[in-house]
């Protein structure tokens, strides 16, 4: 499989909403591949179709590493979210740091429900609806936010988004070294 660039920070795809996914076919297969190695060569916990540069309701998560060390979540292996809709949030509303692969080295405090209900055409293409909670469910929002064009940076202050200026305008100058190959910047040498 391949190791696609990711997109980053400023690249009006971010900000589009994504289109629906009409059928499961051979090429969605391997861009299903393509996101999980993409993801796993990046070190990130989910990966959203937007952010390699694909504007389709798609994304992938594994977020087995932030569960494995606690005992009230269980590991639910590598899943895919086709066409994904939230039902409901619900529980407490914890903030915790997010980061993401878009806005390299960039972290900060999001609060987000603890639990939520989500239906979802999986990797076979078959409907499900189910209920997440704890850091599951804070990764399927995340990368459910790139699929509507919304960033977690959105989700802060005016004052907390001020603070990451100068980290956002050296991603933007297309200038950031990473550890995983990201798309050239559009108009930027």
């Amino acid at each position: 499989m391949a190791i696609l660039p990711i997109v980053t920070y400023n690249d009006p795809l971010l900000r589009k909403e994504a289109e629906r996914v009409d059928e499961l076919n051979e090429e969605l297969g391997v861009l299903i591949a393509d996101m999980f190695d993409t993801m796993y060569n990046s070190s990130g916990v989910g990966l959203a179709a937007p952010q390699i540069g694909k504007s389709i309701q798609l994304f992938v998560i594994n977020a087995d590493t932030m569960t494995e060390e606690l005992e009230d979540e269980e590991d639910l292996g590598a899943m895919v979210f086709i066409n994904p809709q939230i039902l409901t949030t619900e529980g407490e509303i914890v903030k915790l740091e997010e980061g993401c692969l878009s806005i390299p080295d960039v972290r900060d405090e999001v609060s987000r429900h603890d639990r939520i209900t989500i239906r979802f055409r999986n990797r076979h293409f078959e409907e499900k609806t189910e209920e997440f909670s704890g850091w599951v469910s804070r990764v399927i929002q995340h990368e459910y936010d790139h699929l509507k064009g919304v960033l977690f940076l959105d989700h802060l202050s005016s004052f907390r988004r001020r603070f990451h200026r100068s980290a956002l305008k050296k991603i933007d100058s297309g200038k950031l070294e990473t550890d995983y190959p990201i798309a050239p910047k559009k108009g930027k040498k």
